[in-house]
């Protein structure tokens, strides 16, 4: 079976505080909460073998006959996978692929397919599959591949909730605290921190407690790893 890790990374580009905190802060992702499996097929007979092998593995499944129909369901907060069924008249299946992955980066993909190539295969695997199954596949391959997915799709919404966490820490700071964290973890001084803001050093120091304490940091590198985990800059927080 073919893998490939999906990762989400700032890559170098930070996101603007103020607009990760215009996202709700509590749509909080349920990791308890009982993994959907979509399907997207416009075969009748497949969407009804498929919904009841997944269905005895106790996960739930949704069904859909449109990339459209998909992307109009509001993102789900538990673990979820989807499988995308391509049919032989299915010309445009890599493409319809690619506005998923760029659309719902969070949900692996598992496509399917009853015709393929080493050059479909990695097509598909480069457009963000997590595996390609070539049918006919055995019922074990697939509940394996999608347990798998299920797996990475938990590991990123726990590090959704870590970084929700974060976000309401970071909304809970004064104008000022943000302005001093910003400065602080950008490697100024407490004395050129109240250069920069035209504020005395205690003044520096007690905000920056306030800072520590707020977004719940043990040490300095612990705040600028919650700085970079926020997609921070600077500018970004200094004028948010």
């Amino acid at each position: 079976m073919a893998s490939a890790a999906t990762t989400g990374t700032f890559g170098g580009n930070p996101a603007n505080i103020a607009y990760l905190l215009n996202h709700e802060l509590d749509s909080r992702p349920n990791l308890n909460g009982t993994p959907i499996v979509f399907l997207l097929s416009d075969d009748i007979s497949e969407q009804q073998f498929l919904k009841s092998l997944i269905g005895r593995e106790g996960w739930e499944i949704e069904t859909f006959e449109s990339a459209r129909g998909f992307l109009a369901r509001p993102r789900p907060l538990v673990p979820s996978c989807l499988i995308l069924a391509l049919s032989a008249s299915d010309l445009n299946g890599l493409e319809v692929q690619k506005q998923i992955a760029r659309e719902r980066a969070e949900v692996p993909i598992i496509v399917i397919s009853g015709h393929g190539d080493v050059p479909t295969t990695v097509q598909a695997m480069k457009a963000g599959a997590v595996d390609f199954l070539l049918n006919p596949f055995s019922h074990a391959v697939l509940l394996g591949a999608i347990r798998e997915s299920l797996e990475r799709s938990c590991l990123a919404l726990h590090r959704e909730r870590k970084i929700s966490d974060l976000r309401n820490c970071y909304a809970s700071l004064s104008r000022r605290e943000r302005q001093v964290m910003t400065l602080v973890v950008s490697g100024l001084l407490n004395k050129q921190v109240g250069g920069e803001l035209g504020i005395s050093e205690i003044t520096v120091k007690a905000h920056r407690r306030q800072v520590m304490q707020k977004m719940k940091a043990n040490s300095l590198p612990d705040l600028v790893r919650m700085a970079l985990d926020l997609g921070s800059t600077r500018k970004a927080i200094h004028f948010a």
